[in-house]
This record gives structure tokens, C-alpha cells and sequence, in this order.
């Protein structure tokens, strides 16, 4: 049974049994005349592709990156201190960003997190450095830092509270 028979009643007809296999005939008959002349006629097809066509259109000016999954996998904090803040005044924010990730990867998830346009994205391979205490030797953690240059007019609000 089809969606549409459900909407339209089955009413048996004045014949009763046909002669050639004794079960009644069932005649579609709708439920209301006037609800029929009354329903919203189909648009005409030509309107139809000129909607998916504006709708098309309208998807494609979106950038791509909004669509970017993982942005904050690959931004893990903003890096605070001395040479950070003073590169602020020169539109440029410094991030500890994941090791495995590229330039183009940054600036996609900045672009995302923080709705605003990268020039430039500078990255370096911090290296550990070796470290005693006590007897004890080892080595800190190695890390990647990313410096993001940012169009003249955008702003990234980052040192609020400090």
C-alpha cells in the first residue's frame, strides 16, 4: 500500500461480486471533492531547477573549510608569553599546535575557530631540552608552534583574563 492510498478511501461497489473470480471490486473513490481542487498545484518544473540551481550556487560561495572537522585537535592552546604578547601588536598570535600537523591545516582551523583570515603561518619544531633533578635526568617534552599572521582589521581576543 502506497502512501497516497492511504488518504483515499476504498468504498465497494454497487455490483457486488464479478463473475470472474467472486471477490468484490473496490472502487477508489476520494475522500472529498473540494479537498482535491482545493490542494496547492506542483510548480512547474522550470521554477524547480532554478531553485536548485540558486541553492547550488549558494553552497558553492560558502568557503570549503567551514565543513573542517577537528579544528580544535589541531590548535591545543595559545602559547602566553613574553615574545607571544609582543608579536600581538604586529597582528601575529602564537599556538601549540598538534605535531603531525601543516600549515594548511592551521590556518584552516584558525580560520575556523575563530572566524577570522591568515596571511601567513610560520611553524616551528620546539625541541625538548634536557633536564636533572637531583639524579635524576630526562629529557621535556618536544612540541610544535605555529605563528599565524592575521589580515590588517581581524583580531583574536586570546589574553582577556591575563
Amino acid at each position: 500500500m502506497g502512501i497516497l492510498d492511504k488518504f483515499k478511501k476504498l468504498k465497494p461497489s454497487a455490483k457486488g461480486r464479478s463473475a470472474s473470480g467472486g471477490e468484490e471490486k473496490l472502487k477508489k473513490v476520494p475522500a472529498s471533492k473540494e479537498k482535491i481542487t482545493n490542494e496547492k498545484k506542483p510548480e512547474p518544473v522550470k521554477e524547480q531547477t532554478e531553485k536548485k540551481v540558486a541553492k547550488a550556487t549558494d553552497e558553492t560561495k560558502k568557503p570549503k573549510d567551514i565543513k573542517y572537522q577537528g579544528a580544535y585537535r589541531v590548535l591545543i592552546k595559545p602559547v602566553v608569553s613574553e615574545k607571544a604578547t609582543m608579536l600581538t601588536s604586529q597582528n601575529s598570535y602564537v599556538f601549540e599546535v598538534a605535531p603531525k600537523m601543516n600549515k594548511i591545516e592551521i590556518k584552516k582551523a584558525v580560520q575556523k575557530v575563530y572566524n577570522v583570515t591568515p596571511i601567513k603561518v610560520n611553524i616551528i619544531n620546539v625541541i625538548g631540552r634536557n633536564v636533572r633533578y637531583g639524579k635524576t635526568s630526562g629529557k621535556t617534552k618536544s612540541w610544535k608552534k605555529a605563528i599565524v599572521t592575521l589580515k590588517d582589521g581581524d583580531t583574536i581576543q586570546l589574553y582577556e583574563g591575563v
